[in-house]
């Protein structure tokens, strides 16, 4: 995203000062409106957007310090850079109460002045495309968006009305493609920090070494490439919710300055000295067994418990039921629109095949599997053919099934490779039951009870088979 920079408003008094400003600015690309005045540039400010404002001290009528007290009761976010012959301790102060973000001194370097413009033009550009980010997320995230009406999917969503109202952190666990980055959405849009920015950062898609600043910035210099300041995430997020994604990803290191930051909101960017604080909610996600993670020594304890303020545990699409039939049909009606396909639904035993596999890629797989189905259909229908058969995810299915999910029993966890087992065998076998029992090892019959006792709907009349006799 590279959104203009709106101009600068230069207020001198002084025609040559102001030319001046005019020529050093309009050489580094910036726009420049000059006004000799405080009460013109008033008159200015309330026509057109402005990146920044430059104002000397003394000035004919409305001295600049007055100017600056305006500008901040009527445009408190509009930053402004004084400038003053007579710099004492005293008036720097007084300038900086008054609203000034920086304060020069007559005469200064070109670059001391093009150094704090670049740094309003930053945090300019950084507020015009969070504002364009705001209305994007507003439309992108919402409760309507998390579908499905099995009980699960009814809990989550009173739970999100319920957290979203407070300010409490949140963790959300879940497994890859089960919606953690809805749930955290839908939260800031139902928070009182909606209208203010929501930023999202992937913990595992950054390098370790370029997380540090990503998060909390940097200085310039501060290491190799370093060339000017660069506000942090968190900065960004002020006022706002700022999510990190695949948090246990994080390097220890780096744990334990974000377990200092929740303690108070406070910071330091990398390579400086000035301690910053923020006002910022945090909502983490991992879809790694966090357990398991702390156990490990790649996670630290405090910081889990620093985050698990309220706990989302998002159930995989496997533990929805006929949720997958809404979404399957949520995602066909969304495509169909952009293909411009004419399928309007699934036959049942297309309906039956997609709530028979496992689903490792929770709804994110289904998405998929949904734009492929459409594309290869022809009719009016989804077809089993025109669906995936499954067989290498099948296979991953039984692979990552093994161990004991987190509060699960020996029982349940026998249960459910059973279960996953025997669709996998039913999915390779296109649900013949003959040869699934085959695969097996098993009677038919036997096959039958098991799936009766797992509650494992098909008939025998799928996979080509002929019914059963009903006698």
């Amino acid at each position: 995203m590279n959104l203009p920079l709106s101009p600068v408003l230069v207020v001198d008094d002084e025609l040559n000062m102001r030319r001046s400003l005019q020529t050093m600015l309009s050489d580094e690309g910036y726009g420049v409106r000059p006004a000799e005045s405080a009460e013109a540039a008033l008159r200015l400010l309330a026509q057109e957007e402005y990146m920044m404002v430059i104002t000397d001290a003394r000035l004919g009528g409305m001295n600049g310090y007055d100017f600056l007290r305006k500008i901040r009761s009527q445009w408190p976010d509009l930053p402004s850079l004084m400038i003053t012959a007579y710099a004492t301790p005293k008036l720097a102060v007084a300038a900086i109460k008054a609203g000034a973000m920086d304060y020069l001194a007559k005469p200064f370097a070109p670059e001391e002045l093009l150094h704090a413009v670049a740094r309003c033009a930053e945090r300019h550009r950084l507020l015009r495309e969070n504002a364009t980010l705001r209305s994007r997320n507003r439309e992108g995230f919402g409760l309507e968006k998390i579908i499905g009406e099995s009980t699960k999917m009814r809990d989550l969503r009173q739970l999100i009305q319920t957290v979203a109202a407070t300010d409490a952190r949140v963790l959300v666990l879940g497994e890859s493609g089960t919606g953690k980055e809805l749930v955290a959405g839908a939260i800031h849009a139902l928070s009182g920090r909606r209208a203010e920015n929501y930023v999202r950062i992937n913990c595992a898609a950054i390098p370790e070494t370029l997380l540090e600043s990503e998060l909390f910035g940097h200085e310039k210099g501060a290491f190799t490439g370093a060339v000017k300041q660069k506000l942090g995430r968190v900065e960004e997020a002020d006022g706002g919710t700022i999510f990190l994604d695949e948090i246990a990803d994080m390097g220890k290191p780096l744990q334990a300055k974000l377990l200092r930051f929740l303690e108070d909101g406070s910071f330091t960017r990398v390579g400086g000295t000035e301690e910053l604080r923020v006002n910022v909610r945090l909502i983490a996600a991992t879809n790694r067994n966090i357990v398991q993670a702390i156990a490990a020594g790649e996670f630290r304890e405090d910081l889990f418990h620093r985050l698990n303020v309220v706990q989302f545990n998002l159930p995989p699409l496997r533990e929805r039921g006929d949720d997958i039939l809404l979404l399957a049909g949520h995602f066909l009606t969304l495509f169909r629109a952009k293909m411009n396909k004419n399928a309007t639904g699934f036959t049942p035993a297309a309906g039956q095949k997609l709530l028979t596999h496992r689903w490792p890629g929770n709804v994110r797989e289904l998405r998929n599997v949904v734009e492929r189905a459409l594309i290869l259909e022809t009719g009016r229908e989804i077809q089993p053919a025109s669906l995936p058969d499954f067989l290498v995810e099948s296979r991953l299915s039984v692979t990552t099934a093994l161990g004991l999910a987190a509060d699960e029993s020996l029982d349940a966890a026998l249960q459910r490779l059973e279960r996953e087992m025997i669709q996998s065998a039913l999915n390779q076998n296109d649900f013949s039951l003959t040869r699934a029992a085959e695969l097996l090892k098993l009677t038919r019959h036997s096959l039958r009870y098991r799936m009766q006792r797992l509650n494992m709907k098909i008939t025998a009349a799928e996979g080509g088979e002929p019914p059963a006799p009903t006698d």
